[in-house]
């Protein structure tokens, strides 16, 4: 049994896995949660290959059940939780006059209504960890568009504004029960989600998952006093306007 386990939504590709494979070097036992069981099964392979511990299950972070499931299987595979990483996004552009209400309830449901959900089920863990040793995390990926809106992008921008100020909100209420709460805001990084801006902006010119991971591991190191609750990651040229 690992002497710490830590929890990855969207865990099987892009920032999702760059933490998971962070972190379980690190000895953290891992469960990775995706949509796309194959897709999800192929990383865990992947990670299992490097000698990491992981539990991998199937989750439509849009289903209550689905997410509570995934914290159940998390509890009985590792019997505790330091480390909850609200990753799973998804980002949909349109023009404001055109927005499809199935993709508006759709970026609701997975930006936002599963980190609250998540968040939630996984608490009685996480307090457990943090009146252990003084250090539960919880780490919920924003993005760079939810310090400032952006065109085209209303919806998700909206969404990840919302999961900074849940950040913010869920910081306050744990306070003094040794947990603390971070929102990653990055701009444009190298993962399947960029592929729609891989014309403007190339791949190497782009945020690396690992610096993401390296930041987690970095929140992980400062003192139970140090509280950080935002990391904002830019690009040079997303800080004059553009988005991630």
């Amino acid at each position: 049994m690992a002497a710490r386990a830590a929890l990855i939504t969207g865990g099987s590709s892009g920032i999702g896995m760059a933490i998971a494979r962070a972190l379980g070097e690190d000895g953290y036992g891992l469960t990775i949660a995706a949509r796309r069981p194959e897709k999800l099964e192929a990383t865990a392979e992947q990670l299992r290959s490097s000698g990491l511990d992981v539990n991998s299950l199937p989750a439509n972070m849009t289903e209550e059940d689905a997410l509570a499931g995934v914290v159940r299987s998390h509890k009985e595979r590792f019997g505790r939780l330091d480390v909850l990483v609200n990753n799973a996004g998804v980002g949909i552009g349109e023009a404001m006059h055109e927005i499809t209400t199935k993709y508006l309830d759709m970026q609701l449901g997975v930006n936002l209504r599963a980190v609250i959900i998540g968040t939630r089920e996984a608490l009685p863990l996480l307090r457990e960890a943090g009146a252990e040793h003084g250090k539960a995390l919880i780490v919920n990926t924003a993005s760079i568009a939810g310090k400032s809106g952006q065109p085209w992008l209303s919806v998700y921008s909206a969404t990840k504004a919302a999961v900074i100020g849940f950040s913010e909100a869920t910081q306050k209420e744990v306070s003094g029960q040794g947990i603390q709460v971070t929102a990653l805001c990055p701009g444009f990084v190298d993962t399947p989600m960029t592929e729609y801006v891989r014309e403007m902006v190339k791949p190497e010119e782009m945020i690396r998952p690992e610096d993401i991971s390296e930041a987690v591991r970095f929140l992980l190191r400062t003192s139970p006093g140090c509280l950080v609750p935002e990391m904002v990651f830019a690009r040079p040229d997303e800080l004059s306007g553009a988005v991630g």
